[in-house]
């Protein structure tokens, strides 16, 4: 009985396990065509964990629900490398997502990104010329200044920018021009700005920590969900390596650990004058 109730817990949690690995693989896939993160890094992690779960979990769904004892085995040692290195992940993504936020700007529904904000790894990242270049051509690519450039002063009093929008397709507030030209003694970005649509702000720092923010909101929000995979794991391990034992306990013919000996005797054997 025990070994019918663990296996098949364990063969309908894989089972979930095998329909779980559909959405993360087809956000990977998503990943890797949208421009709303402009962030290319994310897309091979996800869909290594889609496929890695896909297999993990068809591998636990055969071994329990049809009693294979070896394909129990992998699975355990698979789920402990994935504990492992899904445990590695998640504390990474929660370090180097730490800070950022953005700060508020009097009077606006905006928030506005400062580069120093963020984690000395990420900033790194974002200041190479080949990650930027590549980021760069994202974020012209998305078209997401389009609009913004039409607004009027009154627009940018009543709505709400994206990170990047409020980064890339315009000058800090903080920035004052006169005749055209900024002012001496401001902010960097106020004369990288140029309104030029092929130019805007997208060599300002203030850009750069606007594709910075995104990222961090996708990093964070796939540490949470790796946190939770991670605790699933741990649950379904425990109850994995139960259905294991039983398993080679049921094709053994002996409890787990014992021999022969164990044996139970049989009926004539009771009697102790054989």
């Amino acid at each position: 009985m025990r070994y019918q109730a663990s296996n098949a817990v364990i063969g309908w949690l894989n089972l979930v396990g095998v329909v779980a690995s559909i959405p993360i693989i087809a956000a990977g896939l998503w990943l890797a065509r949208s421009k709303s993160t402009c962030e290319t890094s994310l897309q091979g992690p996800v869909l290594g964990l889609g496929f890695l779960v896909l297999l993990v979990s068809l591998a636990g769904f055969s071994g329990a629900w049809f009693g294979v004892a070896w394909a129990l085995s992998v699975y355990l040692v698979a789920v402990v490398v994935l504990i492992l290195a899904l445990l590695g992940i998640t504390v990474f993504g929660f370090a180097v997502t730490g800070g950022g936020g953005g700060e508020e700007v009097e009077g606006r529904s905006y928030r506005e990104y400062r580069l120093e904000d963020y984690s000395g790894w990420l900033r790194h990242r974002v200041e190479s010329t080949k990650y930027w270049r590549t980021a760069k051509a994202c974020v012209v690519g998305s078209k997401a200044c389009d609009k913004v450039v039409t607004w009027t002063p009154m627009d940018y009093l009543q709505r709400d920018l994206s990170p990047i929008q409020s980064g890339c397709c315009k000058p800090p507030t903080t920035c004052k021009y006169e005749g055209g030209a900024a002012t001496p003694a401001q902010d960097e970005d106020c004369y990288r700005w140029n309104n030029m649509e092929n130019i805007l702000c997208y060599e300002c720092d203030s850009c750069k920590a606007g594709v910075l923010e995104q990222m961090r909101n996708a990093w964070h929000k796939l540490s949470i969900i790796n946190a939770v995979v991670l605790l699933f794991l741990v649950a379904v391990y425990s109850i994995a390596f139960c259905a294991f034992r039983n398993t080679r306990r049921d094709a053994s013919g002996y409890p787990f650990g014992l021999g022969p000996l164990s044996k139970p005797r049989s009926y004539l054997d009771s009697y102790w004058w054989k």
